[in-house]
Formats: structure tokens, C-alpha cells, sequence
């Protein structure tokens, strides 16, 4: 059987379905990966085939992002759905993933909500097609509702003269958040399975601080940092645990750079990547945007969190999520942000219901099904 996983180029859209098309490959079917062309260095160390696609332009990208600051929350939220998720991702990709559709023709299209190329292909070649959750259920919705008008556009470009969105709406949904952290019930309830952890050696960390410290971890996502223009919040994140007595590692992204916050206070260390996996066990709390990666990452170790939503809708939904199950303390950024990421960084380090709640969250994770026992109802999707 041929099974084509579409993704866009975010490593927390991609991560959830890495385990899913792994165990498709691994009982014996034909995988492939269709992922932006920059992506590639994601995708290689899966083993999976990369079908590559263009990305989006870079300087059309850079002004979406570059006006957000300035709007409202909602009105950034709709501007990144919209205009990049809605429009340049998939004028870019179209081509090439059309192309291969057709030609290829697999059996089953497995996407993720914000890759919408796939989408439009699979309904224009009449492939089954299921999802893969980058977030809870409201977080689906919330992409149909953002996405209908851009889906109406490329579905008469297309030529396809049925609602897409329709299409988007009913498609079967795979998911690794657990039921209790989930936010909304559905008549046709989501597959849950868990990911596993990748059992490569985690390196250790670079000394630093006091050793015997507890351990935070910072990470506003890859996204972000490619940007500049949230660089108050790596800022105001140093700022905050720097007078708080913690040892903090730093992640700016591929795209950041380490020396813009030189010299970094003795309880700080800041790198450009650093496996999040590795960190984790470690950590005794994590200051993040709440992307989907890193948040479930935080889940699935246990680890209480201080989210600051910075651009996307998943963000604050997140955000507010980890906040009502006390797993963590949500905050708003802007001025005054690094005194209240060290109010709600000293509350989860040192009121027990935060790390409490975290726990138990990531023993529900753990329960899960692996991968394996989910790819017979997967693959009956298929054609």
C-alpha cells in the first residue's frame, strides 16, 4: 500500500506523525513524506523518503510576520492562518504535491491541519485522506472556521467544485494529545496513540550555573526565532531567570543567535538547538510559547510549564488548557513580561498542584497505545 504524509515546515507539525509513518513503513508499506524542500534535514534522520515541494516565499512570509506586533490578537491569529497557512503554503506546494498525487497515486493521504496542498490534491485525484492533530479538537475547528474562505480559492483553482472545507471537517483524526488534556468531545471520536521516545543517546549538558540547580528549560519554538520580531521575549525570558535561583538552558532556533543576549547571566546558557527530548527528564520546568511540540513534550515528561502565546491560535488554546488543569501558569507577553514569567516560574517550581498535575498528564500519556496498534485502523482508511 502507498501512504503519503504531507507536512509544512514546522518540526512541531511534523513530530506527530514521524512515529504514525514509521510503523506504516515498518509493516511493510510504501512511505513517503511530502515536505518543504528546506525541511530535508528534518526529515532525513527519520529514514523516510522526502518528497520535497518549494517554499513558501521567504519575503512574503517575513511581512506576515513582521506586521503581527502591531495587530490584535485575534486579527494575528487570522492573519497567520489566512495568509500563510491558507495561501503561500499551498501555492507553494500545489505543484509539486499535485504532481505527485497523480503520478504516484497512493492509497492514503495523511496530513496535518495546516497542510492544505495535500488536501487539495487528494480531493482533486479522489484519495482517501486523514489528519493528524497538531493540537486539541477546538484547535481542528478552529482551522476549518480560519481556512474556509482560502479552501473555497484553491478548491476553484483546483477546478474541484465541491466545499473542501466540508471535506477537512469530516476526515478521521489521529491524535497524541490524551483525553483529559483534549478540550472537546466529536460524534466521531479521534485514534489516540502515544509517541514513543527515539532511544538515541541524549548528549550531555554543557556546565554551567550551579550544577545542583534546579533545571529550566526556554524554548519559544523555531518559528519565532526566524522572525526577530518576538526577540523581546527571549529578552524578557533571560531577564526572569536570571533572579530566580535556577540553572536555565536557552534555545533560540536555527535562526537565533546565542550572542545576542552575551553576556549571559551565570545561571544562563543559551544555544541555537539542543534535543528537546534530552532535556526534558532533566528539567524542572519550562518556559515556552505553547507550540504543540514542546508543550506535549513538557506533558509526556511530567514537566510543570509558564506559557507565553506569542502568534497562533494553538498557542492560547494550549495555553489556557495547560492553565485550567494546573500543569503550568499562562501569561500574556508584552511590557512587564519578565516580571511576570518570574511570578509564575516561582509558582510552578514551588507549589507542589503544578508538578502534581503534570504528572499525572504524562502517566495518561504513557498509557497510550504506541504506534504499531494504530496502524491497522489507519491504514482501513486507505482505498
Amino acid at each position: 500500500m502507498r501512504v503519503l504524509f504531507a507536512t509544512t515546515g514546522g518540526q512541531g507539525h511534523f513530530r506527530p506523525m514521524v512515529p504514525l509513518a514509521r510503523a506504516v513503513a515498518e509493516a511493510g508499506h510504501d512511505v513517503r513524506v511530502a515536505a518543504p524542500a528546506s525541511f530535508a534535514k528534518h526529515v532525513a534522520p527519520t529514514g523516510l523518503r522526502h518528497e520535497p515541494f518549494d517554499d513558501a516565499d521567504p519575503g512574503a512570509l517575513g511581512a506576515v510576520f513582521g506586521a503581527l506586533p502591531g495587530l490584535s490578537r485575534q486579527e494575528a491569529n487570522a492573519r497567520v492562518m489566512t495568509e500563510v497557512f491558507g495561501r503561500l503554503d499551498p501555492v507553494a506546494a500545489l505543484p509539486a504535491v499535485g504532481g505527485l498525487v497523480a503520478a504516484w497515486r497512493p492509497d492514503l493521504v495523511v496530513r496535518e491541519p495546516a497542510e492544505l496542498a495535500s488536501l487539495v490534491a487528494a480531493e482533486a485525484a479522489g484519495v482517501p485522506h486523514v489528519q493528524v492533530a497538531i493540537g486539541l479538537r477546538s484547535l481542528l475547528t478552529a482551522f476549518v472556521d480560519e481556512l474556509t474562505g482560502p479552501l473555497a480559492a484553491l478548491a476553484a483553482e483546483a477546478g474541484i467544485g465541491h466545499d473542501l472545507a466540508v471535506a477537512a471537517a469530516a476526515e478521521p483524526v489521529f491524535t497524541c494529545v490524551p483525553s483529559s488534556f483534549d478540550d472537546d468531545d466529536d460524534d466521531l471520536p479521534p485514534v489516540r496513540y502515544r509517541i514513543p521516545a527515539s532511544g538515541t543517546p541524549a548528549p550531555p549538558l554543557p556546565a554551567w550555573g550551579d550544577p545542583d540547580a534546579p533545571l529550566v528549560y526556554v524554548s519559544f519554538g523555531t518559528v519565532a526565532a526566524s522572525q526577530g520580531v518576538f526577540d523581546g521575549a527571549y529578552a524578557a525570558a533571560v531577564e526572569a531567570v536570571a533572579e530566580v535561583d535556577v540553572r536555565a538552558l536557552v534555545t533560540v532556533g536555527a535562526h537565533g543567535d546565542p550572542e545576542a543576549w552575551a553576556p549571559w547571566p551565570r545561571n544562563v546558557h543559551v544555544e541555537r538547538w539542543w534535543p528537546q527530548e534530552a532535556v526534558m527528564p532533566d528539567a524542572a520546568a519550562m518556559i515556552g510559547h505553547g507550540g504543540f511540540g514542546t508543550t506535549t513534550l513538557a506533558l509526556g515528561a511530567g514537566v510543570p510549564q509558564v506559557v507565553v502565546p506569542l502568534f497562533a491560535s494553538d498557542q492560547w488554546i494550549n495555553a489556557r488548557r495547560v492553565a485550567q488543569l494546573q500543569a503550568g501558569v499562562a501569561v500574556d507577553a508584552g511590557t512587564g513580561l519578565a516580571d511576570r514569567l518570574r511570578v509564575a516560574l516561582r509558582a510552578v517550581l514551588h507549589e507542589p498542584r503544578y508538578r502534581a498535575a503534570a504528572l499525572a498528564l504524562a502517566d495518561e500519556t504513557g498509557r497510550l497505545p504506541p504506534p504499531p496498534a494504530v496502524v491497522g485502523p489507519l491504514l482501513a482508511h486507505a482505498r
